[in-house]
């Protein structure tokens, strides 16, 4: 059985020098985390040195994701390189016809399946890399946020940080000058 997600790289590692080159676009029907408005298109190329497999390649899509300040929808562009080795074990069958070389991979969940790369799973790390820390619409940190300010307005202050300090809570409210 032929899976769609798997890039046959065995001609690659068994001869040294040769390249593979593919364009890809997938919607990651996997990711749960990300939603993305556009699939996530580019190209993937994949060479051996008969030590290293070299992958790289560069990507791109659009995805919804969440303003850090006001927890709005936010569309976000998304572009990513990628540059990835691998170490080769064994020698290549071109040089050797009783030996085969294979990819070692020591990843935490696997990127291949013998010597077939799992794309989806490579493109979903890279893509969790790329997106950035601290989404912000368009009124940033500094700006007024109409969102923000409605829901911290909604929030009583005596709720927030701990309990302990909340007869400090004065010092942030200017004071009274007939008092």
């Amino acid at each position: 059985m032929k899976r769609d997600d798997l890039l046959d790289l065995n001609d690659v590692l068994q001869h040294p020098g040769r390249e593979l080159a593919v364009d890809i676009s997938t919607e990651l029907p996997e990711e749960v985390d990300i939603d993305l408005l556009k699939p996530l298109e580019g190209y993937l190329e994949a060479v051996s040195t008969g030590n290293i497999l070299l992958i790289t390649g560069s990507f791109s899509t659009r995805a919804v994701l969440e303003c850090a300040r006001c927890c709005g929808p936010l569309e976000v562009d998304i572009d990513f390189e990628l540059d990835e080795q691998f170490p080769v074990e064994g020698t290549p069958s071109s040089l050797n016809p009783q030996e085969s070389a294979k990819v070692v991979s020591d990843e935490p969940f696997p990127l291949f399946e013998a010597n077939s790369l799992v794309v989806e799973q490579l493109l979903r790390q890279a893509l969790h890399l790329a997106l950035p820390m601290q989404s912000l619409c368009s009124f940033g940190w500094e700006g007024e946020c109409p969102v923000a300010a409605s829901r911290s307005a909604e929030l009583p202050l005596s709720n927030i940080g701990h309990p302990e300090f909340n007869k400090l809570t004065n010092l942030l409210r200017p004071e009274d000058p007939d008092r």
